[in-house]
């Protein structure tokens, strides 16, 4: 069953993040994911507001963990979990 990463960020520090997104693109292509919304305008009707919206599609649930618990995106995250960088929150879920 497909599984959608999303991801709403507020960015504090452009220079630091830019590193994570550098290596945070090529993470999620190697595990088959797929950008279905990367910050483009959004609309929070509940909740925090967030700069940044990205929901991210992979094959399944597994992919999608893999992906995140791999070493490549855990290489990203050292750049936007740094303290500063960003506040995030990030969630897999199953699709339909």
């Amino acid at each position: 069953m497909v599984a959608y990463c999303m991801v709403h960020i507020d960015v504090h520090n452009d220079e630091e993040y830019a590193k994570y997104a550098a290596l945070a693109g090529p993470a999620v292509a190697k595990y088959g994911g797929e950008f279905l919304a990367r910050g483009g305008k959004a609309v929070s009707k509940e909740g925090p507001d967030r700069a940044r919206n990205v929901i991210i599609r992979f094959k399944d649930l597994e992919t999608a963990e893999t992906f995140y618990d791999g070493p490549e995106y855990q290489e990203a995250l050292r750049f936007a979990l740094a303290e500063g960088v960003s506040t995030r929150e990030y969630t897999i879920v199953e699709g339909l």
